[in-house]
């Protein structure tokens, strides 16, 4: 491999490198600008020759981070991701774009990552937002990095933004009792049915009666029906296997399941709908349609909010369930599962704080070392 040194300007150098194309054979020019002094660009040059040798060469391009990042999101983003996940990337990509669209992305250094996270933050944004941003940046950069467009990772040479811990809104006794007073029809069972067994919003929306076994006291979950700011509707698989599993039924929740199917029977006969199909949805709409879990969530709001208890939000009946679970002995593994979390360090990441116990390592210590010293 060859390469020379030509000055355009005192200082100002084009490092010319013969390469040749691994596939055609063809030999082809690569050009390099470069400021110095000669000596400087001779080992600038040496450098450049043996990262071509060795693989590690990165072909100089001046595509910004805003243009690679509308490749990466049409173009791979999409093998691995879900529209909804899809919808979240276009929404955190804003704010990388704000801040460095315009740099060319080999150009990109840490530093940039970091203002980009303060620009996000004084936005008023939430820490956990800021969080997700970078985690946005580490797809886009790793995958420039392994497919060789980038020399570096500028995510590497920053740490991920802090996230002030949050403790999750669990309900108190008398909320509970509150909450089941005021509601009615469907919004209680579901209520009822997500206390009990901390499904989320997005599963009991796509629970089919097929997967209710109310002899055997237990339920599957099998899918969750996802939606996006567009309005479209699609029912998915779990994204960990740990996300399909089998629920254990109380005979409350039991007694509760049975009353509604026995009005949703009865609503159908008055309809001149006739028998359900297998795959029914336990929780569809009078028309048989999906409930939305958008819909779901503003109708429960709207209903926390008439009974005075404006704070509570679906997704907290979730955490009351794990917490619950935890306050009684349960150990986190076993709540883990139930919650379907695709390892035990999540339960304890959202509900470690909860978890007490009495400090009692004196008195192990003092038995095991009974008669010693």
């Amino acid at each position: 491999m060859k390469g020379h040194l030509k000055e355009r300007s005192p200082g100002c150098w084009a490092i010319v490198l013969a390469v040749r194309d691994p596939v055609t054979g063809e030999s082809k020019r690569k050009w390099h600008s470069f400021r110095g002094t000669k000596r400087e660009a001779q080992l600038e040059r040496a450098r450049l020759i043996h990262e071509i040798a060795s693989g590690d060469y990165v072909e100089p391009s001046k595509q910004t981070f805003a243009q690679y990042f509308a490749d990466w999101l049409r173009d791979w983003a999409p093998m691995k991701a879900g529209p909804k996940c899809l919808e979240r990337y276009g929404q955190l990509g804003k704010h990388l774009i704000a801040a460095i669209g315009g740099k060319p992305i080999q150009q990109v250094r840490g530093g940039d990552l970091n203002r980009a996270y303060r620009e996000t933050a004084a936005k008023g944004l939430a820490d956990r937002t800021v969080r997700h941003v970078h985690k946005l940046a580490r797809r886009v950069f790793g995958h420039a990095f392994r497919q060789g467009d980038v020399k570096r990772d500028p995510c590497t040479e920053i740490e991920a933004p802090k996230v002030a811990p949050k403790e999750a809104a669990v309900l108190r006794p008398e909320e509970i009792q509150i909450m089941f007073a005021g509601l009615r029809g469907t919004l209680h069972t579901i209520a009822l049915v997500a206390l009990h067994t901390g499904m989320r919003r997005g599963e009991l929306c796509a629970l089919r009666w097929q997967d209710v076994d109310l002899n055997a006291e237990r339920l599957e979950v099998r899918q969750s029906l996802e939606q996006t700011r567009g309005g479209g509707l699609r029912f998915k698989e779990p994204k960990t296997r740990q996300g399909r599993r089998t629920i254990t039924l109380a005979p409350t929740v039991i007694t509760c399941l049975q009353a509604h199917r026995t009005r949703q029977l009865e609503r159908r006969m008055k309809l001149g709908l006739g028998k359900p199909a297998a795959d029914a949805l336990v929780f569809a709409t009078w028309d048989d349609r999906p409930r939305t879990p958008d819909n779901l969530t503003r109708a429960f709001a709207k209903a926390m909010e008439g009974i005075g208890l404006p704070r509570v939000g679906l997704h907290a009946l979730r955490h009351t369930h794990a917490s619950l679970l935890i306050r009684a002995g349960k150990d986190i593994l076993t709540i883990s599962r139930r919650l379907g979390h695709s390892s035990a360090t999540i339960t304890l990441g959202v509900y470690g704080h909860l978890i007490s116990s009495k400090d009692d390592t004196a008195d192990v210590i003092e038995a095991v070392l009974a008669g010693i010293g």
